[in-house]
């Protein structure tokens, strides 16, 4: 049987990891152009926590998906649905392929990536600045298609509940009807 809505777990994971990236994103863009100080390290730092719990949470979330159904696609025009998995699926390889190209580039550059201040990761590459200086190319331009894609994510989740008023964005909420 089919939900009608997604479950608390798929909620809390998609919230979580909404709010995440809307961290993550302006701190990369303001810290990206600083000065090289303690101040700039320690925003590194915390960009790189937060990059690797999306990561981590996308995995859980993913494997979640896996084991839970999702409600039925919303009844529109056969072109929106495509759009719609199709804007998702790319979301999903977003949240996986941003975070890794940015441990990928730390590694690369030489700065280990180290979660919480406690937890070094390994590095996934050897120190060589050709490659981090194309992995840093290579996570901007990522990081900005999946703007652009949360841009699109969200105008259809509003353009569904204002004009459509078909209740679709209530499926990712946590009041229970």
């Amino acid at each position: 049987m089919t939900p009608d809505r997604y479950t608390r777990t798929a909620v809390l994971l998609h919230w979580l990891v909404a709010l995440l990236i809307f961290a993550a994103f302006p701190l990369g863009v303001y810290m990206a152009d600083l000065p090289f100080s303690p101040t700039k390290l320690q925003l590194y730092s915390y960009h790189k926590w937060i990059g690797i719990t999306v990561l981590l949470l996308v995995a859980v979330r993913l494997a979640w998906r896996a084991t839970h159904a999702a409600p039925a696609a919303a009844p529109a025009p056969r072109w929106q649905q495509a759009a719609a998995a199709a804007t998702h699926h790319l979301l999903y390889v977003l949240m996986v392929a941003v975070p890794l190209t940015g441990w990928l580039m730390s590694s690369a550059k030489g700065f280990q990536t180290v979660w919480f201040g406690v937890l070094p990761l390994p590095d996934l590459v050897a120190k060589d600045k050709a490659l981090g200086d194309l992995l840093q190319t290579v996570h901007k331009l990522l990081n900005f298609t999946l703007l652009a894609l949360v841009a699109v994510h969200i105008g259809a989740a509003l353009k569904h509940h204002f004009i459509d008023k078909d209740g679709l964005l209530s499926r990712m909420s946590f009041k229970r009807a």
